[in-house]
This record gives C-alpha cells, structure tokens and sequence, in this order.
C-alpha cells in the first residue's frame, strides 16, 4: 500500500522547512548552543535507522534484528572514547538534560546534597533549579561567581563543601566565558569524598579540538551534548571511569530511557569522526578567536562584557551600560528582526527576571563553521549595536538584515547544498 506522501506530498510542511533553511543560512546564527552540522550528519539523522527498536545494548537486546544496528553503536562508542580518552561511553542519552539525570539516578539517592553553578550565575536547569527534576529530587546546594572579577569562586565553594558534605559536585555551566580548570573541582571533590561530574555540555568540542582542558582524567564522570560545538546531531553521551559503567547504563535503560535514536547514534558516529580529524583542531581554535574578537569589538561598540571577555566560545554581554532601557528580551526581538539570531541572558545578580534579563548570551559556533575569521568579528559587534541603536528605526533595521544577508551569502554553510 503506498504512503499517502507518494501521490499527496506534505507541501505545508516541507515549504515551512525551506524558509527555516532560508532563516538559518540568510543571518548570523550567534546562540552559543547551535551549530551547522555536516551534510553527513544530516544523512544519518534521517536515515533507514529511524524505523528500528533496539532496546538494550550492543549484544544484549530485547529485540532482534540489530545486528547492524549493535555495529552502529559500537562504533559511536569506541569513536567517542578515543576522542576523548574515556573507559566507558553511553551514547544513548536523547539529551543533555537526559544525561545529567541518569547520572544522578545511576550513582545518587534522592534527597542527596550536590554542589552545582547557580543558574543567574552561569549554571543549568538541570544543576539544581528549583523549577527542574534536578531541584525536586536532589538537595542541591549552589556556588556562583565572584562579586568582582565574575569568575567562579572556588573559596566559596570549598566553604559550601565542607559545610554540606555533598555527595557528588557538578562542574559546567551554559553562560560562563572563562575557562574551566579541572583541578579546583578535582581538589575540592576528593576533600570531602564527592563524586565529580563535569558537564562539558558546551565545551565538547572545545576539548574535544584541544581548545579547552579535557576533564575526563579528573573527573569520576563526563557528560555533554553533541549538537554545540562538536557538531553532530541533537543528542548527549555519558563518559565515565569504568567502576561507574553498569550504574551509568542501567541508569540510562531501563532506568530513565526506553528505545535509543539510533539514527541519532548513527549521526553521532559520524560526528565523532569528523572531530577525530585533524582539521578539526583547527575549527575549535577558530572558535576561541573568533569569541575573543567579537567580545573585544562589542567592549569597543561600548557593551560590557561580563567577567571583562572570553575564554571559550561565547560571551555574556550586559547591556545596561549601553544602554539602560534595552533588556535583553528586548534585544533578541529587535536582532531577530535584523537577521541576528541570539538569545537574551541573565547577567551575574540580575535585577530583572529570566524572561527579561540584562543581557544577552553570543557564541561563535556557528559562524566559525560557515569560514568567517576574526575579520568578520568587527562588522557583527557593529551590526548588533546599530541595530539596538536604531531599534525604533523599521528601514534602519532592514538595512541591517540586508547587510547581514549579503555577509552571509560571502560565507555559505553549505556551499555545495544539502
């Protein structure tokens, strides 16, 4: 019997597809969590895999049929240990919020203390916000920055360690520009007899490229997600030392996931690959310098960086001292408008709410991918600041759009097509 798609083609759908084409490869795509990922990447997504269950394991199953799909996975999984020199790999989180939760539920009790980066200060949803399974569950304790120079502040932290005793420290963060030094956590961690898992969720491929410290040797177990700077699909992975190996994959199934994606599996191998070429290295170098010349350019167009620059690939951007009257929910809809794509942000002990916020969060992904270098850096802190200046201005702004276009259309992401 043919699908109903072979003689009445979803035109509705496939039309929306093809302007989010149009919108992703016509502006600067500057969210620090996206990425363009690789026409491979893409392939294996939506491959053949899409129509198999395979719940369980590599050889251990609970349905048949898998033998091509236990290949599959086997690879994804020995790729991403040399990657990043890991014991044990689980590659079938369907998240990153997905992987944390295993992780707690795999090596914790509910009701445990952890020791996890507030969220107005850098930190998850899933590192203890009341408003997440991770707050209900868990007796999250959190640390944060630094009243001065805005970078973690590692005396505290000791301080709530010895005071709460917590079971496991949760290292990472979604909007921290400085660089993560495994070794505080690590001292801190053994002090007081806690697990440490380091959430690398936006430094993957950062560490993964030799752009960053790899925290896999320090760390009792590695979480992160595979579609931000490492470029692969929608997804995350657990790394962890192998004592932790069963409780990790029994945490992930049956413990919190049924059937794994294995075309995202697929589409992890694939990327996992990519990133175990030398070029790669390259591209995450490229990364970091491009954030460095877009924070110093935006400090130039009189925006305050947040703990004064960069180290990684993004950077929170307080707008207040640009200016006063401009949110960052403000901010976002103006720049959307001009092609610009980001998201607003709280800033270290914002006074306005999340759904407002003072600033604005920028990454350079994205853009690193499409070829544009520090040159290009200048021409995108000066759009962002005309656009906010003239945000009343609807020619102005579309002049803007225009101009972006035309950088854009210099630097396709997909040169030849997908």
């Amino acid at each position: 019997m043919p699908f109903p798609s072979d003689t009445n083609p979803d035109n509705e759908v496939f039309a929306l597809l093809e302007k989010e084409r149009i919108r992703q490869t016509s502006g600067l795509q500057l969210i620090a969590s996206e990425n363009f990922t690789s026409p491979a990447v893409m392939h294996a997504t939506g491959s053949i895999l899409t129509n198999k269950y395979s719940e369980g394991y590599p050889g251990k199953r609970y349905y048949g049929g898998n033998v091509h799909v236990d290949d599959i996975e086997s690879l994804a999984i020995s790729r991403v240990k040399q990657l990043f020199g890991a014991e044990h790999a689980n590659v079938q989180p369907h998240s990153g919020a997905s992987a944390n939760m295993a992780v707690y539920l795999g090596l914790l009790k509910p009701g445990d203390t952890i020791l996890g980066l507030s969220l107005d200060h850098g930190g998850h949803l899933t590192h203890g916000s009341p408003a997440n399974a991770s707050g209900i569950l868990y007796n999250f304790v959190s640390y944060g920055v630094t009243k001065g120079d805005e970078r973690i502040d590692f005396d505290h932290m000791r301080e709530l360690a010895l005071q709460h005793r917590p079971k496991m420290i949760v290292a990472g963060t979604t909007s921290y520009s400085r660089r993560l030094d495994p070794e505080p956590f690590k001292a801190i961690a053994d002090e007081v007899g806690a697990l440490l898992m380091f959430d690398i969720a936006h430094l993957a491929g950062l560490v993964a490229g030799g752009a960053h410290p790899n925290p896999v040797p320090y760390a009792d177990i590695v979480t992160f997600t595979t579609h931000k700077t490492l470029r692969g699909p929608r997804g995350g992975c657990i790394l962890s030392k192998a004592q932790h190996a069963a409780a990790v994959d029994k945490a992930v199934f049956p413990g919190s996931q049924g059937g794994p994606l294995e075309h995202v599996i697929a589409a992890k191998a694939v990327a996992f690959r990519e990133a175990l070429d030398p070029s790669f290295k390259v591209y995450a170098q490229q990364i970091v310098k491009n954030a460095s010349a877009l924070a110093e350019a935006l400090s130039k167009e009189g925006f305050r960086l947040v703990s004064g620059g960069t180290d990684n690939h993004l950077m929170v951007v307080d707008l207040r001292p640009f200016d006063a009257e401009c949110t960052g929910k403000v901010a976002q809809l103006v720049l959307d408008e001009a092609g610009i794509t980001l998201n607003k942000n709280t800033v270290p002990d914002d006074p306005r709410s999340p759904f407002v916020t003072s600033g604005v969060r920028i990454g350079t992904p994205s853009v690193t991918t499409q070829g544009m270098t520090e040159t290009e850096m200048p021409l995108i802190a000066n759009f962002i600041a005309r656009a906010l200046r003239h945000r009343e201005d609807a020619s102005a702004i579309a002049g803007i759009r225009q101009e972006v276009a035309d950088l854009c259309s210099r630097f396709p992401a997909y040169p030849n097509g997908l």
